[in-house]
């Protein structure tokens, strides 16, 4: 695959070159056009299924573009959307010759509306909303006509304030009738009621309605702080990513500072001072501290704390980024590990104070695999939970999951291991060399999958390394929202027989692979800027049986119902998924063992079906979908909380799924014991998951076919041993 991917690369960049396109190519140097040139060039040369740039491409790009724009309707009228409707078969010329007219006219209207509307919101927010009156609110936006006048608009605003002050009110409501109820003690003061004279001052309906008020307020102008910190750049991302999301979901323009978040998520580790920051207003604040990072061993950054200064230690003088935009504060925070940067802080005391940090490598480390040990009827089993397929792409030598995997199972071996779980659920997948390389620590050699780029013949990439790491019981676990390289390693057991498969009745069902392509290697003389990065479709996997992961993903052998059984959340329920399909298989030998899949599936499916706790859950996902698919509510304060007090009674049979207990105690391998003496977080983060895995029916019942895999092995070895 990666020698496909250069040769590809290499020929669009040999091409890109005899065209001659350069940034100097305009007589008006613009990087927006030069992007539209670059991306438009890539997708129809490089992409695995690309499309005709139509009539009906610039219509469904028109719809989609103006949906992300003003999801809620409540920008555009109706005379704007005819306006932009001349443009509705356009776009697509428009691409061609690198025209930016219909962003140009949308973004600047957009920017118009949304100025207009700060003044609607804030107008209506002064008044008190009259939670008597018998209306009612419909969240169906897409059925929602465009305002044909400032009065629709205003009404329309109104609707959808007074709908999010409702729930203000209520909360408020709620919080007054339980601080009422409780016992508190003389002289204490609740959240929204003051103690006075021991007694508890009780707020009318008009003060809370106020409060309620204030309260949609102020998140109404946190969001329009973000808002109004967007750049012109920002918005053209949004257009850019209209066109190149009709080709597949997966298509995606990556800003230079999304590419560099990318980056991190892939990896699991960045050079900086391991803070977390988010912006409030004008202020940069402190919202984590990442474990084991400098600032966390340093000790002195705090959760909360303002950031006002940032000088670099060559500096005399900081760099103010109150006000600054969040991404380009992070730019002056981040740097090259071993350097210093100093930051004047407020305190949440209100103190000023200068800190000196000394940036190295954060590895973010929920982003990596993790084991656990656990008894079960006398024999010792091992659990692993890998949340990505994460891999450095500078250096793959460097730490990835497949290395990682495999050294987790080595200690768990030292640890007697009888039995593995790999629990892959909500993994949306990652490197694709890091799955064929995990893979082959369970078989002995084979292909792993086979990878399809158009117009050239099929790719199969084999484990070659002959050594098993682990020849055991395997179950893998697997959801709906298991997906791309997560479905290949689930695919791959299951068509070996190697793993019995237990999760949802189909995961994700992601068949393609993406690379990424800087696209500053495809210009020359760049007088621009950075560029940022295209992350485009440019093969299709399949399983060594032939089939498609696409669309399908890879069918549970065990089926076990959770939360987002009847919600629409996998591939073929995204905007342009391309389509399944099947190829020929390749030869493969199945796993040789004494282990009987077929008579532990089904005493794994039988207890399945009797188990309350699944029927539970099933029921609670039966009422989610109920709930998500709602769309109308009463504005009337009686009816709404009749209907709010009749989802609680309904929720109330759930309960007890979080009541649920195994009696399996799950333990931290020697290696993390000892960490944990250096970092009490690191202790914290294990026992939280342990109490998890001790309440999760999953994991119980993986356990079980481990077991039951077990003892299938003993009775057909002993039986091979007297024949």
């Amino acid at each position: 695959m990666r020698r496909n991917y250069r040769f590809l690369l290499l020929a669009l960049l040999l091409a890109f070159a005899s065209c001659s396109f350069t940034s100097k190519k305009f007589s008006d140097p613009n990087k927006d056009k030069l992007l539209i040139q670059l991306i438009t060039y890539v997708l129809e040369e490089g992409h695995f299924d690309p499309k005709n740039i139509d009539d009906e491409f610039s219509q469904n790009v028109f719809d989609d573009y103006l949906q992300q724009l003003d999801p809620f309707k409540r920008y555009f009228y109706e005379s704007d959307i005819k306006e932009f409707s001349a443009y509705k078969d356009k776009i697509d010329d428009q691409l061609r010759e690198y025209d930016i007219t219909f962003f140009n006219l949308t973004h600047q209207r957009l920017l118009e509306r949304i100025e207009e509307s700060k003044k609607i919101y804030r107008e209506i927010l002064e008044d008190p909303f009259d939670f008597t009156l018998n209306e009612s609110f419909s969240t169906d936006y897409e059925s929602l006509p465009y305002a044909k006048n400032k009065k629709q608009m205003k009404e329309r605003w109104r609707k959808q304030l007074k709908f999010s002050t409702i729930a203000n009110f209520d909360d408020a409501v709620n919080q007054q009738d339980l601080a009422s109820a409780s016992d508190i003690p003389e002289g204490a003061f609740s959240a929204t009621n003051d103690k006075v004279d021991g007694k508890q001052e009780m707020k009318t309906d008009k003060e809370l309605e106020a409060e309620a008020r204030e309260a949609t307020l102020r998140s109404l102008d946190e969001l329009y702080v973000f808002i109004d910190d967007r750049q012109r750049k920002d918005w053209f991302s949004v257009y850019i990513n209209a066109v190149v999301e009709e080709f597949d979901p997966h298509t995606f323009y990556f800003a230079p500072e999304d590419k560099d978040r990318f980056d991190v998520a892939m990896s699991g580790n960045f050079e900086g001072i391991g803070a977390r920051l988010q912006k409030k207003m004008d202020a940069i604040v402190v919202n984590e501290i990442i474990s084991g990072g400098p600032a966390w061993r340093q000790n002195e950054l705090e959760v909360g704390d303002n950031i006002l200064k940032v000088r670099q230690e060559e500096e005399e003088e900081g760099v103010n980024v109150v006000g600054m935009r969040l991404d380009d504060a992070i730019k002056f925070i981040k740097g090259p590990k071993g350097t210093k940067v100093t930051l004047t802080l407020k305190k949440t005391d209100g103190t000023i104070e200068d800190i000196t940090i000394t940036r190295d490598i954060v590895e973010l480390e929920e982003t990596y695999a993790k084991s656990s040990k656990v008894e079960k009827e006398g024999k010792t089993f091992g659990v692993i939970n890998l949340p990505k397929f994460y891999v450095n792409f500078e250096d793959y030598k460097k730490r990835n999951a497949a290395t990682d995997i495999r050294l987790e199972v080595e200690r768990l071996k030292a640890e007697g291991m009888e039995g593995l779980v790999i629990d892959l659920r909500n993994n949306g997948g990652g490197s694709l060399q890091t799955v064929v390389d995990m893979a082959g620590l369970f078989i002995k050699e084979g292909p792993i999958v086979q990878v399809k780029t158009t117009g050239e013949p099929k790719e199969v990439l084999n484990d070659r390394d002959k050594a098993i790491v682990w020849d055991g019981p395997l179950v893998i676990l697997v959801n709906e929202l298991s997906a791309s390289a997560s479905e290949i390693l689930a695919a791959a057991m299951q068509d070996y027989k190697r793993a019995i498969v237990i999760g949802s009745k189909q995961t994700y069902g992601k068949g393609t692979v993406q690379n990424v392509l800087d696209l500053n290697r495809m210009v020359r003389n760049n007088s621009n800027g950075d560029m940022g990065a295209l992350k485009f479709t440019t093969q299709k996997f399949y399983r060594v049986n032939g089939g498609s992961t696409q669309l399908e993903g890879v069918k549970s052998d065990v089926i076990v119902p959770d939360r987002y059984s009847y919600i629409d959340i996998g591939e073929k329920d995204q905007e342009n998924p391309l389509p399944w399909d099947k190829i020929d298989a390749v030869d493969f030998n199945e796993w040789s063992n004494y282990f009987d899949y077929d008579a532990t599936i089904k005493k794994s499916k039988e207890r399945m079906a009797n188990n309350e706790q699944l029927r539970l859950i099933d029921a609670n996902a039966q009422w989610i979908k109920k709930i998500r698919d709602r769309e109308v509510y009463s504005l009337n304060y009686e009816k709404y909380k009749a209907e709010m007090n009749l989802n609680e009674e309904e929720a109330k049979r759930f309960d007890k799924i979080g009541d649920y207990k195994t009696n399996l105690t799950f333990q931290s391998l020697p290696y993390e014991i000892k960490l944990m003496e250096q970092d009490s977080v690191l202790k914290q983060k294990r026992n939280r998951w342990h109490e998890a895995l001790s309440q999760d029916v999953y994991i119980e019942e993986a356990l079980n076919v481990l077991h039951d895999l077990k003892m299938t092995y003993e009775i057909k070895s002993k039986v091979a041993v007297k024949n």
